[in-house]
């Protein structure tokens, strides 16, 4: 997708290294040459964003972990001696809590914008599964972090959570049991976690490099839906989309900025400031924010396996959407049906997030019940009846006419001199 390579080493450094690691002209393909569609809009700079805060979090953990002690009689108080006493400490661990509620916020933004423009479609599904896979990992390491400060949500919420594979038939009880290291939530649990904790985010970074590596062999996606057609539907990466990209991580962090510096405890729970008690439940176990929809899930139904199952069937059904939704068209800009059905998806997920914080009782858990079914009722009926029932409008013959036609500009060249103000 990217074309023939248009560097061309001119020092003599750069022909020695071009004959024996031609690293200098990946880098070139793929963030300075590389054609980008001219009308992507500021949805695709939250790949870069993503990109930027992974680099935060493994930066900002690296150094936590150099002054925090695994051990449940230490643990608390070593995030208090981060806190109170490392230089910066509070910066750093704030800036790592933080910003794993960034990386969320980002990643589901990612996400509604791949349902909205039809990204998981042919020829990109290996790229929307590369992408499943980095959200399942998030999970994990986000909810073995959140262990990690040993107090009382940490410690309780370890302990619902992990109980969950108890209800795995045959080979549920063997995993707990190894997962916890012993017979209850304890100090070999908490070691564990430290060390997946850990491990997972340079998983993760080598899964975004296939992922981005599949996003260069297929190409991206763009507001319209449509191929690339010609060099007039493309710009280069550098200078537009990186000038582009850099604007809009700069606006992220002011966002990410007043959470760290003004409400850095909003995102979290209050019980998680006293030390973990295994003798004194909390009122009301949850999650975080991240997790509340899928928490919403479990909850809903009310057989233990059927909640564990249903809860991760809600990912896994993410897997398969190349496939469940049958229309031939990508962007929901002409699919008019299926962007109410958009819409109103995106409404159940927020309020299954909220019905999420809430105890689970009464309303509660019919409401939960029914945005449940609605759930599964819009991967699975919905999308794969709409591809045959609805009339999708024309669409653009290209991407570059899209763009003039959106823009009024049918007297503008369609060249590279255009890029600047088109590709907004």
């Amino acid at each position: 997708m990217s074309g023939h390579s248009t560097y061309e080493p001119k020092t003599g450094a750069e022909k020695w290294l071009e004959r024996r690691l031609p690293i200098v002209r990946l880098l070139h393909d793929t963030a300075v040459s590389y054609p980008t569609p001219r009308n992507l809009n500021y949805l695709w700079t939250f790949g870069g964003i993503l990109t930027f805060m992974l680099v935060v979090q493994i930066v900002t953990g690296v150094v936590l972990a150099m002054h925090y002690t695994p051990n449940t009689a230490l643990a608390f108080s070593s995030v208090e001696h981060i806190m109170r006493d490392v230089n910066y400490g509070w910066l750093i661990r704030y800036m790592h809590a933080n910003g794993a509620s960034m990386f969320f916020i980002a990643v589901y933004i990612h996400i509604f914008r791949g349902l909205y423009y039809g990204s998981y479609k042919e020829p990109r599904e290996v790229l929307w599964i590369l992408g499943v896979i980095i959200f399942l990992l998030m999970m994990a390491t986000a909810f073995m972090g959140y262990v990690l400060p040993w107090g009382q949500m940490s410690f309780w919420g370890a302990t619902v959570i992990t109980n969950l594979f108890s209800a795995l038939p045959y080979v549920g009880e063997p995993i707990v049991t190894w997962l916890w290291g012993g017979f209850a939530v304890d100090n070999p649990t908490l070691n564990r976690f430290f060390s997946l904790h850990y491990l997972l985010p340079f998983m993760i970074a080598g899964v975004v490099v296939l992922h981005i590596w599949a996003l260069h062999v297929v190409g991206q996606n763009n507001p319209t839906g449509i191929d690339v057609k010609s060099e007039k539907d493309t710009v280069p990466f550098t200078p537009y989309a990186t000038v582009k990209d850099s604007f809009a991580i700069v606006v992220f962090l002011l966002f990410f900025s007043w959470f760290l510096f003004y409400q850095p405890n909003f995102l979290g729970h209050a019980d998680n400031y006293i030390p973990a008690n295994p003798l004194v439940t909390p009122a009301h176990i949850v999650p975080e924010w991240y997790f509340l929809p899928f928490y919403a899930i479990l909850r809903a139904v009310p057989d233990k396996l059927g909640g564990v199952i249903a809860m991760f069937s809600a990912i896994a059904v993410l897997v398969f959407l190349p496939w469940l939704d049958t229309s031939k068209v990508r962007s929901a800009t002409y699919r008019p049906l299926y962007k109410i059905f958009f819409w109103i998806f995106a409404a159940v997920a927020v309020t299954l997030g909220w019905l999420g914080s809430r105890p689970a009782e009464g309303g509660y858990v019919i409401a939960s019940q029914l945005l449940t079914i609605y759930y599964f009722v819009h991967f699975l009926v919905i999308l794969p009846l709409l591809g045959f029932i609805e009339t999708p409008k024309p669409l653009p013959t290209s991407i570059a006419d899209s763009v003039l036609k959106k823009h009024g500009g049918a007297g503008h060249p369609a060249g590279a001199a255009a890029a600047p103000e088109t590709r907004g």
